[in-house]
């Protein structure tokens, strides 16, 4: 599935929620509790996300031109946040990733119930992920 309808498939669940901030936020925790367990050596400070408040880890791995993502974190609403990066950008080749428009956010109104500093590492999370994208990508290129 395309970045674009993985998007669309996410503002519509959001729009059930008709605004409601306590539902939303509800959602994303619930969001991020069915995110993989990463297992201990992997929350390391090698795949910490710089510029997050809160904890966040994520690596990624790249098979047959499609990166697979893996990501957690110490709270539950940044757990989600990052569940929803990992939904969109998983299973998607860097070249896609590279030039997808990350539109949801604002269409679900993410910033009214996310806060300054929550929106400062949702952008890092992004920045890491089109980080592992570019990498791959130029890996691809060399061989």
């Amino acid at each position: 599935m395309s970045i674009n309808l993985i998007q669309d498939e996410i503002i519509s669940e959001f729009s059930l929620l008709d605004g409601d901030m306590e539902m939303t936020v509800f959602y994303i925790m619930e969001l991020g509790q069915k995110l993989p367990e990463m297992s201990s050596e992997e929350k390391s400070e090698m795949n910490e996300v710089k510029g997050c408040q809160s904890k966040v880890w994520m690596t990624a791995r790249l098979e047959k031109n499609a990166i697979y993502f893996s990501a957690d974190s110490n709270t539950a609403i940044t757990k989600g946040l990052v569940s929803l990066l990992v939904r969109i950008f998983n299973n998607q080749s860097p070249e896609s990733i590279l030039s997808a428009d990350l539109y949801f956010m604002k269409k679900i109104g993410m910033e009214r119930f996310i806060g300054t500093q929550r929106s400062n590492g949702f952008a890092a999370m992004t920045k890491q992920i089109k980080l592992y994208a570019l990498a791959f990508k130029t890996q691809l290129a060399t061989h």
